[in-house]
């Protein structure tokens, strides 16, 4: 149900976006992360078009709902390690990362409209992120979720610090933040981790229904309680964001980071 009374704000333009194709379905508004021959990987444009998106599309007066997603057969395979290696080479260069990270969580927070990611492949250190800190998670079965940060000698600190330990528990948690270890969809549903694991051939049709039983529902209700169940979210990431990203730019000048890196690139080039 669409929101009444004038509206005078610009329609979100579906050519102001490079790394993430925006599409509409009536008053659903799906946004992709499309770099597919990167399994969606964030490098810095994608990064920055992220830290503004989600502003855009509260904004947009011609959606209710928003879906994200990726393109190809990732969600979101995390940071680009290219672009790693160039916040190793250019640590400045990590400030504006620092301040666009916050942008990206709090954007997320604070858009009134439902969030659902349809997570249609592997979702991976801020691509978890990204697909934790929607409303409603619906992931592929054979889809998987991990926060390796510290397999890459850095800092959970882009918001896997605030989400994870909310969603299943202090202990799991840190389990699986220190460890870095994979989490498939069948479990990450019984353990609380997202809402739904959906055989691969019915996610789009799911997670499509679901965003029409937003649509069709009392919008201004449905967008109030997520404003209210989001208070105490934006209350600990407030309270959280700032120490974790300070510590993730120390360990991306850490001697372990960069000897990570460097391993990491070589096994993706085959040395």
């Amino acid at each position: 149900m669409a929101c009444s009374g004038p509206d005078r704000r610009a329609s979100l333009k579906l050519g102001d976006y490079e790394a993430i194709a925006v599409t509409r379905r009536g008053r659903v508004l799906t946004l992709t992360m499309n770099r597919p021959e990167r399994l969606n990987a964030v490098d810095a444009q994608l990064h920055t078009e992220l830290s503004r998106i989600f502003v855009d599309a509260a904004n947009d007066p011609d959606s209710d709902v928003i879906v994200l997603t990726g393109a190809g057969r990732a969600f979101c395979a995390g940071g680009d390690v290219g672009w790693m290696q160039d916040a190793i080479d250019n640590p400045d260069s990590f400030e504006v990362t620092m301040a666009e990270a916050k942008s990206i969580i709090f954007s997320l927070l604070d858009c009134p409209k439902p969030t659902i990611s349809r997570i249609n492949g592997p979702a991976v250190g801020l691509g978890a992120t990204l697909a934790l800190f929607c409303d409603i998670s619906f992931a592929a079965e054979n889809a998987y979720l991990s926060d390796p940060h510290v397999s890459i000698g850095m800092v959970a600190g882009d918001g896997g610090a605030v989400i994870w330990p909310q969603l299943i528990g202090f202990a799991r948690a840190k389990e699986f933040l220190f460890t870095g270890d994979r989490i498939d969809a069948r479990r990450a549903a019984e353990i609380g981790l997202i809402n739904r694991a959906i055989p691969a051939e019915e996610l789009s049709a799911t997670v499509d229904a679901f965003a029409d039983r937003m649509v069709a529902g009392a919008t201004k209700a449905i967008r109030f309680t997520k404003v209210t169940v989001n208070l105490a979210l934006k209350q600990l990431a407030s309270s959280i964001m700032d120490a974790g990203l300070a510590y993730e730019a120390l360990t991306n000048v850490s001697r372990d980071h960069q000897l990570l890196v460097e391993r990491f690139r070589a096994k993706s080039q085959g040395r």
